[in-house]
């Protein structure tokens, strides 16, 4: 996996992730991968400058202490950025195609989506995922796109059983019939938690759909008069729900009457 960077005028500052607590004069230790790149793509040694998180300590301006081939130890030196709370937002996608998915991964990465759970349906295109390769996905997009955190990403589960064992928190479903209210709509007014899924090409099945119907905390709404992309409906919805109800609206509005549930589609 290839630690990205954060830009600093002409210079790339490497930013990297690690598994390991962070503070000043504690020497941490970066994994093979990260030292191959560091010293023989990057061509960076000892003194140069680094940034670490770890998604509990916040970011951490550092300095490469030692490197050689695959070994390499960081010396964190000073706080730049404290820890910020993780809004609970979660996206539950039908399993796609290996590039879609990874695609999906990265961009609810960079949305500040903290949870991606694939679920399995009747019309998946996969009934299977790695879940190792979309974690690195994930990494590589929080390293890129300067979060404090990385997004847990799932194993891929069947949808029935995500549904059975869920919090209870609003779960917003992309509907194709243009009678549900669109996703606009929906969400004035809503606030994190909140979960965005987004089933199969082809869309679900009706016993699925029934299924959904039944559960009080389903809303379905739509995403327009075009028929998009599982992975293009995965993305806009999550875009459009954190402009209207999660971190790119640092004053969401809450609702008085609870959490949305079926009532907030449309004929109920």
């Amino acid at each position: 996996m290839r630690p990205l960077f954060q830009r600093k005028g002409a210079m790339s500052i490497p930013r990297l992730y690690l598994d390991q607590p962070l503070e000043a004069g504690r020497e941490v230790p970066a994994t093979p991968g990260q030292a191959h790149y560091l010293g023989s793509v990057m061509r960076r040694g000892p003194g140069d400058a680094v940034l670490l998180f770890n998604g509990r300590d916040g970011e951490w301006q550092g300095r490469i202490a030692a490197i050689r081939k695959d070994r390499c130890t960081l010396a964190p030196e000073r706080q730049a950025r404290p820890q910020a709370p993780q809004a609970d937002t979660r996206l539950l996608v039908a399993a796609l195609k290996r590039d879609a998915m990874e695609w999906v991964v990265e961009k609810a990465t960079e949305l500040g989506i903290g949870l991606i759970q694939p679920v399995l349906t009747r019309r998946s295109v996969a009934d299977r995922v790695n879940t190792t390769r979309l974690a690195a996905i994930a990494q590589e997009a929080a390293e890129q796109c300067e979060r404090l955190g990385l997004p847990r990403v799932e194993p891929a589960r069947p949808l029935p059983a995500v549904l059975d064992a869920w919090d209870g928190i609003p779960l917003l479903v992309g509907a194709e019939r243009r009678e549900s209210p669109s996703l606009g709509r929906v969400a004035q007014g809503l606030y994190a938690p909140w979960a965005w899924l987004v089933g199969p090409e082809g869309g679900f099945e009706r016993v699925e759909l029934d299924d959904l119907a039944r559960r009080a905390f389903v809303s379905t709404a739509s995403l327009g008069p075009r028929i998009l992309r599982a992975e293009t409906a995965a993305v806009a919805g999550l875009a459009l729900l954190q402009a209207l109800a999660g971190d790119w609206d640092d004053q969401p509005i809450s609702i008085g009457d609870g959490a949305l549930g079926n009532s907030a589609r449309a004929g109920t």
